[in-house]
C-alpha cells in the first residue's frame, strides 16, 4: 500500500501550476494597486486644483475688499472735505452781504449828494442884474466848483455801481455753491441698478435720472453681491435714466460691469 505522503508528494507539473497561480494572483493584486494609485493621484491633484483655486478666490475676495474700503474711505475723505469748506463759504458769503449793504448805503448817500449838487447849479445859474447878487466873477467861480464836485461825485458813483455788481455777483456764485454742495451731499447715497452694458463702447444705462438728483459729470460706484466693482462716470441724464461711461481703470483684470450691478451716487469732480 502506497503511504498518504507518497500520495500528496509534490510533481513538478503541481509546482508547476501553483506557480503560475502565484503569478497569476500577484499580477491580479499588482494591477489593483497601480489602479488605485492612479486613484489616489487622480484625486491628490483635484485636492491640490481646489485648493489653489480657493488661494486664489481668497486672494481675489481680500483684494475687492481692500480696493472697496479704499473707495469708501476716499468717498469719506471727499465727503469731509465739501464739509470742511461750507464753514469759510458761509462766513465769505456773510461777509460778501455785509459789504454789499455798506456799499449800497454809500451808493444812496452819494445819489442823494449828487441831487444837492444839481439843486445847486441850478441856483448858481446867472439871472438878471440884481444890485445885491454876487458878481459874475464869483458865481462862475462857484459854479465851476460846483460842477467838478459834481463830476467827482458821478465818477464815485460809478466806481460805487460797479463794485456793488460785482459784489452781487460774487454773492450769487456764493449763493450757487452753497446750494450746490447742499445738493452734493444729500445726493450721497443714493442708489440705482445698471439696465444696459454695452462692452463695446464701454458704456451703461442706469434706472436712474435727474429727477433722482443724476448731474453729468458726476461718479458713481459699482456694486456687486457687496462687493465694490469699480466706477462709472455720467455722460449725460434724461429725467428717468441715465448713461455713464465705465471708468475701465478702476475695474480689476477680469471684471466686467453686469446688468443687475448696483450704482451708488459718489459725488461730482467739480
Amino acid at each position: 500500500m502506497l503511504s498518504l505522503s507518497d500520495n500528496f508528494a509534490p510533481t513538478p507539473k503541481t509546482l508547476i501550476g501553483a506557480s503560475a497561480g502565484l503569478l497569476l494572483a500577484a499580477a491580479i493584486f499588482a494591477g489593483l494597486n497601480v489602479t488605485k494609485i492612479k486613484a489616489l493621484r487622480l484625486t491628490a491633484a483635484e485636492a491640490a486644483t481646489t485648493r489653489d483655486a480657493a488661494e486664489r478666490s481668497s486672494a481675489q475676495r481680500e483684494k475687492d475688499l481692500k480696493t472697496r474700503e479704499s473707495a469708501v474711505a476716499a468717498d469719506q475723505a471727499k465727503l469731509a472735505e465739501q464739509a470742511g469748506k461750507t464753514g469759510p463759504t458761509e462766513r465769505q458769503l456773510t461777509q460778501v452781504l455785509n459789504e454789499k449793504k455798506q456799499l449800497e448805503a454809500k451808493l444812496q448817500d452819494k445819489e442823494a449828494e449828487l441831487l444837492t449838487l444839481q439843486k445847486q447849479i441850478e441856483e448858481k445859474q446867472p439871472a438878471s442884474a440884481n444890485p445885491g447878487a454876487p458878481s459874475s466873477v464869483e458865481l462862475q467861480a462857484q459854479l465851476d466848483d460846483a460842477r467838478q464836485q459834481l463830476e467827482a461825485a458821478e465818477r464815485e458813483k460809478t466806481f460805487l455801481s460797479e463794485k456793488v455788481q460785482a459784489v452781487k455777483e460774487r454773492s450769487s456764485q456764493l449763493e450757487d455753491e452753497k446750494k450746490r454742495r447742499a445738493v452734493a451731499h444729500g445726493k450721497v447715497g443714493v442708489k440705482g441698478t445698471i439696465l444696459a452694458v454695452n462692452q463695446a463702447y464701454n458704456f451703461v444705462v442706469l434706472n436712474l435720472g435727474g429727477r433722482n438728483g443724476v448731474e453729468p459729470h458726476s461718479e458713481m460706484l459699482v456694486v456687486r453681491d457687496g462687493t465694490f466693482i469699480g466706477k462709472i462716470r455720467i455722460s449725460s441724464v434724461e429725467p428717468a435714466t441715465a448713461i455713464g461711461d465705465i471708468i475701465t481703470s478702476t475695474l480689476a483684470r477680469g471684471v466686467q460691469v453686469q446688468p443687475g450691478d448696483i450704482v451708488i451716487y459718489a459725488g461730482t469732480n467739480s
